[in-house]
Formats: structure tokens, sequence, C-alpha cells
């Protein structure tokens, strides 16, 4: 192993951005949070004819990251000597450049509501059925596919002078290094690929009008993009190469799990939290079908087999909302308030469908206990320990799940990510789950960024010797479960509950 190189990773994420410097030396990793930005999104006035009850959409104000990430590079670059960076962000959210190679339209946030009804129309063009068949992607209406086709059946003049379609990540890549290519863990998540040829599908692609030229090469992760193109090497006074990790930014922490076998269950926790297995191949039949599982793409060939769980969205749509009456609660805060309300006396299940679009959280909370007959919590503590809680009974139900289909019980529940901070949903998960679970590391993302840079660099040997370097680097917890009384009948409760929406609606 080469000793101390620096590697910088720039991780998107729904909330902010981050540029973390990972430097590594005698078989260590060490990581610098250099710059950190807001990415929320922003609303802007439209005449959008899907918007019926809304003028406005929302979008990424993305002139302003690029200027975020420029700003980072151009200031570690002049202390540091940087052999790489690497970028991951969300999935699914695109944007459109002309012939030129000029952005044509400010990206999209998934939670835009120009998707409504646009999964029905889309079934109409080509089966729910066969395009899970193709795919193998669980159906969500922010999916590209869905999004894309809104700009078909609306007949947006951006198709007609639109070149090319490149995913976030893609599109940072694209204005650091000119190749506009397609890194094929983020290109799964648009519901448009076939996972089993790991190419662009044309039956999907010609069933919804799509026009065939926008889709752009697919890579692996791993693969070394280049330097950075002239203009953007001289505007930031320092020459590095890009290397394309998995832009995903699940896939970049799922590659961070210190784990000896595969035969382990994630959860990637953050605003989602992603619970699944790696598996060598796709698994896709009536089953993974009917329970809408996913077939997204792992680094070194594998399958992340996962269902998407709207993760600690609801604590920050809560936070917000406060912070709009001028009470400003750290995450800290209101996890020791939720320690100290009652237990399992409300559960709040985090994938009811009304949670998804931003605002009224509080509203929605209330809504959803009338719904389902249960108090609604008293105070914010109360109200942030229901939300945990059921989190926590979501992923024992996913877990279930999951092992059923796969016919085997996980060695080991590993859960990474920032969410992993929030000690009381670690020791609440092992509590739900009856189980061990092993935490860490909190960076997963940037984490598995930088090793599969320093991999493609040829600085670190194979993916064994990046797992040996993660486990000596950080601090890995276990929480095993402790109070267990009432559990399993909060499990009966949030089942019969699931049953209680589904005759709602």
């Amino acid at each position: 192993m080469t000793l101390e190189k620096n590697y910088l990773a720039i991780d998107l994420g729904a909330e902010s951005g981050r540029g973390i410097l990972g430097k590594l030396s005698q078989g260590r990793i060490e990581l610098a949070e250099i710059h950190r930005f807001a990415t929320g999104p922003v609303s802007l006035p439209t005449r959008y004819p899907t918007q019926v009850n809304d003028d406005s959409s929302l979008v990424w104000d993305f002139v302003r990251f690029w200027q975020e990430i420029n700003d980072c590079v151009r200031r570690i670059s002049k202390e540091e000597r940087i052999t790489s960076m690497g970028v991951d962000t969300w999935g699914v959210d695109f944007a459109l450049l002309d012939k030129n190679g000029l952005l044509i339209s400010t990206p999209y946030h998934y939670r835009d509501s120009r998707t409504d009804g646009m999964m029905e129309k889309a079934f109409e063009k080509l089966s729910r059925e066969r395009i899970y068949e193709i795919t193998g992607i669980q159906f969500m209406q922010l999916n590209t596919l869905y999004q894309l086709f809104s700009l078909v059946a609306n007949d947006s003049p951006l198709l007609k002078i639109a070149d090319k379609l490149l995913m976030i990540p893609d599109l940072i890549n694209y204005w650091l290094t000119g190749r506009a290519v397609a890194e094929y863990t983020e290109a799964t998540t648009s519901q448009i690929l076939d996972t089993r040829t790991g190419k662009w599908s044309q039956d999907i692609i010609e069933a919804m009008g799509f026009p065939g030229h926008l889709f752009p090469e697919i890579i692996w992760p791993g693969t070394v993009l280049g330097p950075l193109r002239g203009c953007v090497a001289k505007s930031l006074d320092c020459e590095l190469m890009v290397v394309a990790p998995p832009t995903h930014d699940t896939a970049s922490a799922v590659a961070a799990v210190p784990a000896d076998d595969q035969d382990y269950i994630w959860i990637s926790s953050g605003t989602w939290s992603i619970v699944g297995m790696n598996t060598p191949a796709p698994v896709i039949n009536a089953e993974t079908y009917a329970s809408n599982f996913t077939n997204e793409g792992g680094w070194g060939g594998t399958t992340r087999f996962s269902k998407n769980v709207t993760g600690l969205w609801l604590v920050q749509q809560c936070r917000s909302e406060w912070r709009k009456e001028g009470k400003d609660y750290s995450y800290a805060e209101l996890t020791k308030l939720a320690a100290q309300a009652p237990h399992l006396k409300t559960i709040v299940d985090p994938d009811y469908n009304e949670f998804l679009q931003m605002g009224d959280m509080l509203e929605k909370i209330m809504h959803y206990c009338q719904l389902t007959s249960q108090p609604f919590p008293q105070n914010k503590g109360a109200i942030i320990r229901a939300v945990l809680q059921g989190l926590a009974l979501r992923y024992r139900y996913v877990i279930e799940e999951l092992e059923a289909i796969v016919g085997k019980k996980a060695t080991a529940i590993h859960m990474v990510g920032g969410g992993t901070k929030n000690h009381l949903l670690s020791q609440l998960t092992a509590d739900a789950l009856n189980r061990k679970v092993i935490t860490g590391p909190v960076e997963a993302t940037a984490t598995g960024n930088i090793i599969v840079q320093a991999i493609a660099m040829g600085d670190i040997k194979d993916w064994e010797e990046g797992v040996a370097v993660i486990k000596h680097s950080f601090d890995i917890q276990a929480f095993e479960p402790q109070d267990r009384q009432g559990w399993d009948q909060a499990y009966e409760r949030f089942k019969e509950n699931l049953e209680k929406i589904t005759l709602a609606f």
C-alpha cells in the first residue's frame, strides 16, 4: 500500500453537500470534513400543465452546487496534493444538456409533483409487470422513468433540444472532465436500465417515446474518468484525477460495510433508509414484484437487493417546522427528548404515502394517528419517539420479507451512515429485531467512495484490503437487544395498522 495519499469525496445528499478529505496512511484512513453546504430544493413559479393545485416546481440549485464544489477543491488543493476525487449523490434525478453540452434546464427535485399520475399513464405504454421484469426496480413515482415520461406526456420543449441525459453525479463528472457517461450504480436507479444486460432498455425507451440518443455510455464503478478538463484545472489552479466511485450514495455506503462475508443485511440510514442484502445476481420473480423489492447496481458486480424505507425524513421535517416556530432544536436535543418519552404508546409508519411530500408533517402525523386509532403524541419528544419506533418496526418488516424471499437468515445486521449517530434508533432497532445491530462507519458513503478511488488508483490492492482498512480506521459499535417488553405486540399492531391504511384507501 502506497503511503500518505489524499482522496477527496464529494458527497451530495438531500439536506447537505460535503467535501470530505480522506488521508490514506499506514493502513488507515482519516477523514476530515473540508466543506459543507445546504442542498435543499428551491421552489420556482411555473405553468407546468400537470400541477392543478400548485403553480410552483421544486428544483435543485445546481449552478450554486457547482460553485460550492469548486470552492471546496480550490480550498483543499492549496494545502494538500489531491490524488483523485470522486462524486456521489442521491439517485433518480437528472439533467438535460443540449448539443453544445450546455445545461438547458435546472434539474427537478424528485419530490416535485410533476410525476403525480405519471406511473399509471406509463403503464398504459408498457405494463407494470414488464417494466419490473426488465429492470427489477421498485415502483416509486419519483423514479427517473416517470420524471422523464412527464416531459413526454406534456410535450415538453426540453426534449426537442436535449442531446444528452445525465444523472446528477454524471453531470458533475461531465463538468469536471468533459466525459458524458453514465455510471452503472446510479443508472440502475432510473428504472430504465435492463438489469440483466447492464444496458439501457430499448423496450422501455421505445414504449415511452424517449429519444434514444439521450442515453450515454454506461461505465462501471471504479472507472478512472481522467484528469480535470483544461478550463476547470486552470480555474482551480490544480491538477488531479477524477474517479467514478459507486456514484449512487447508497452504493458507496454499502461498499463501506465492514463485513467478512456476504450473508449480512445492511441498512443505510439517513434521510432515506435502504434495507438490503448483496446478491450475486438480480432477484426478479413474482414474489419480489408483489413485495416491490428493488435490484440496484453495487460495487464489484453485486446487486443491491433491497427496499427503500422513508428514514429520518420525518424527523427532519418536524425539526424544520419547529424551527419556523422559533424553536431550533438540534437532532441530539430531539433524540434526548425522545429517549424520555413513553415507550411504544404511538407508532408511526414512516412509509405512509402522505409523508412523501414536503411540508405540514405534524399535520400528516396527526392524520395518520387518526386513521390508525392511535393517540397523537403529546409533546415533541413523544412525536420523535413515535417516528423512531415506527422506523425500527418498518426495518423488521422489510428484513422479514427479504429473508423469506432469499430463503436464509442473515448472519449479521450492519447499519451504516449518518443515522447511526442516533444511538436511540440503533438501540430501538436491536430491540425491535431482537438481534445484535452493528453500526458504523458513520461516514459510510464518503468511506466507500474513497476506498474505491484508492483501489482504482492502485493504492489499495483489492476490496479485502479495503475492508481491513475500514476496520482499522473507524469506531464500529454493537447494540444488543435490551428492553424487549412490548415489542412483539407492537409489531402486531404495526401490521394491523398497515391493513387499516389499505382499507382506508
